[in-house]
């Protein structure tokens, strides 16, 4: 027969396993919408003609999101650092 402290224990383990979970899902949802609006952000480039280069900029859908598993802190400023660039480019 398990003690409480034990079943306190396995709860534990098991919220604790939830919410990794939670974030692991989380992390992934956000970089589907950075690499998504990345892609967005590229085709506004090219269709402005813009000329704006460089990783930030690529029509690579699968290196977006490398780029934001490696950067999980960074993805939202950086789309947010795209869209003023192309805020500053002629329409």
């Amino acid at each position: 027969m398990k003690t409480v402290a034990q079943g306190l224990v396995l709860a534990a383990a098991t919220i604790a396993s939830m919410a990794g979970l939670v974030t692991q899902a989380s992390a992934q949802a956000n970089c589907d919408w950075y690499a998504k609006t990345a892609l967005k952000q590229q085709q506004e480039n090219e269709q402005k003609k813009c000329g704006f280069t460089g990783n930030g900029w690529s029509s690579d859908l699968k290196a977006h999101m490398t780029w934001c598993a490696a950067n999980p802190d960074q993805w939202k400023a950086e789309a947010q650092r795209r869209e003023q660039q192309l805020a500053t480019c002629k329409k």
